[in-house]
């Protein structure tokens, strides 16, 4: 009793230390990856704890190696964005403008009454009111609503055109463009070169860079290494 008594607290507590290393954006909605990780290391948890016959390092080496794994592949999608749609997938668009894609929802095997189920977590209940819904890599769905539907804030309050029915999209990401966007909002790449030229900065040195089809915009510069 005692031996399976430490080998679940030495098990708790590595598992413990690897979560603390990959950061709390893992403990968030996960990915696919992370996902995986999970089921993989409850399992060799289990079989641990339960089977006192086999070396403790035997699910310890295992669980380390997942989580090490995890941290890699963590950095490099985050430095590349290709290994990026390959690992977590791209967010999908099944309402855009107020219309329903409907064929971006056959692709996920998305049926109305998960649409409707999932607008209704959002708090929307007429999918009239949706301008945009999202399903992002996590699965879960993200909903912009028309501007007319938009709650009021002091910020719409103060300026009422600020409440628009096309949300700000990432037009640079860690110095990388974005052309999408660029043809989303009806914008050129001139337009882009004439604002980056008047705020005195190349691409590479945005953090990032919003924008919306009326060519707002909004920039964070990249912080000093």
């Amino acid at each position: 009793m005692f031996i399976v008594f430490f080998r679940t607290l030495i098990i708790y507590f590595v598992i413990i230390a690897c979560l603390r290393v990959m950061g709390k954006r893992q403990l968030g909605e996960l990915q696919p990856s992370e996902f995986v990780i999970a089921i993989l290391v409850s399992n060799i948890a289990t079989l641990s704890i339960e089977d006192t016959n086999s070396p403790l390092m035997g699910a310890v080496v295992p669980i380390i190696t997942l989580m090490s794994a995890e941290v890699i592949l963590s950095y490099i999608t985050l430095k590349s964005g290709k290994a990026q749609v390959i690992v977590t997938g791209n967010p999908v668009v099944i309402i855009r403008n107020g219309i329903i894609d409907q064929q971006s929802m056959r692709d996920l095997r998305f049926s109305i009454e998960d649409l409707m189920s999932q607008l209704r977590i959002n708090g929307t209940f007429d999918i009239e009111d949706v301008a945009w819904a999202i399903v992002e890599t996590n699965g879960q769905l993200t909903v912009y609503p028309k501007a007319e539907a938009q709650p009021l804030t002091p910020k719409s309050v103060a300026d009422p055109e600020s409440a628009t029915d096309t949300p700000p999209m990432v037009l640079i990401s860690d110095g990388i463009l974005c052309a999408k966007t660029l043809s989303a909002c009806n914008l050129s790449k001139k337009w882009l070169k004439n604002v980056l030229e008047k705020e005195g900065l190349s691409e590479k040195e945005v953090f990032l860079m919003t924008c919306d089809p009326s060519a707002k915009y909004h920039i964070v510069k990249k912080e000093a290494r």
